[in-house]
């Protein structure tokens, strides 16, 4: 399969390139980038024919969604590629008269920004909140419209005591009505969950109609708790984004961040894995990451594989391991 390989959604209307560029690692995440070395990643997937392109007002608190916007400027404008973004989180500063509103715990999957832009994030997931961030990232990217619109970070694991709290705002409060009024508009095409947690998700998809979900991490060679939720995807045809197919780095042995794992240093336990992993590959000639890459689009709901980088070289090294032909007898000795 080619990166470029066009995958159309099950109801939104769109095809979304077999290998999608995310966008957390340009907002600064782990290391600060460069701006120079952002374009150059964005231009480097653009070259190989990625055109869907994931990011969030969380990522570098606005500077991914600068960036995205910047690029689709230099190429061709929003119809040129599929583009998704998140609400859930408003970016705001104090001034005089109007302080910064309480944010609550720290997020267990936000390991801080390089280079982020001077605001702080507040969650807001009611119907007002995601118009809001609807609108925000408008500006931001300096786009009209967007392909598909995620639900970022709802959940008990991001959230504790206080999850109750956002998913009322989500369901009884109008956060999932807005964006069923974006998508009748036409302003999206889809919309769905943009998470790391399962059950958050199972639960959505009884709650609305989801089109599509980028779920992060839950479907790797390193982590398959998200198989059940794959196959209840697919019998009610809600396409999936599988992020973090790196399981944010330890998969790519020798990788500037290999030793992270879900956002934090790798336990032992998950190294000693992870060599276990890379000799089995080796024995068959496949580097570990070309597995870990293609790895997620075995599932049949898996539309789309997001993955971040922070250079061109990076993304092109995504690219050869995502291109690079596997034998089936190491993906079953992987499974066994």
């Amino acid at each position: 399969m080619k990166a470029s390989d066009p995958r159309p959604l099950t109801r939104a209307g769109i095809a979304l390139t077999a290998l999608s560029m995310g966008s957390a690692p340009l907002g600064g995440l782990y290391a600060p980038v460069p701006e120079a070395d952002a374009r150059a990643a964005l231009d480097a997937a653009w070259e190989a024919g990625i055109r869907y392109f994931d990011t969030a007002p969380m990522y570098g608190l606005g500077r991914a969604e600068h960036l995205v916007g910047d690029l689709l400027r230099r190429h061709g404008g929003s119809d040129a590629a599929r583009i998704s973004t998140k609400v859930g989180r408003l970016m705001q500063n104090g001034r005089p008269g109007r302080p910064l509103p309480e944010t609550g715990p720290r997020n267990a999957f936000d390991s801080g920004w390089h280079d982020g832009l001077p605001f702080t994030e507040v969650f807001d997931y009611s119907r007002d909140g995601v118009m809001r961030s609807f609108d925000d990232s408008q500006q931001r990217t300096g786009l009209a419209r967007f392909d598909l619109l995620y639900v970022h970070d709802i959940g008990p694991a991001t959230h504790g005591e206080r999850h109750a709290r956002h998913w009322e705002a989500l369901t009884r409060g109008g956060g999932f009505e807005a964006l069923a009024e974006l998508r009748s508009a036409g302003l999206i095409a889809g919309f769905g969950l943009g998470v790391n947690e399962i059950g958050v998700a199972a639960e959505a998809m009884e709650e609305a109609d989801l089109d599509c979900c980028l779920l992060a991490g839950r479907y790797t060679l390193l982590d398959r708790s998200g198989r059940d939720l794959l196959d209840r995807a697919a019998t009610r045809g809600v396409d999936i984004v599988a992020g973090g197919a790196f399981n944010s780095g330890v998969l790519v042995p020798g990788g500037p961040d290999g030793a992270k794992f879900d956002y934090s240093e790798a336990p032992p336990a998950v190294l000693e894995r992870v060599q276990r992993l890379d000799a089995l590959c080796r024995d068959f000639g496949v580097p570990l990451p070309a597995a870990a890459i293609q790895f997620p689009l075995r599932h049949c709901a898996v539309r789309s594989v997001a993955m971040g980088a922070k250079t061109a070289d990076q993304v092109c090294a995504n690219v050869r391991w995502f291109e690079q032909p596997i034998p089936d007898a190491l993906w079953a000795a992987l499974d066994a």
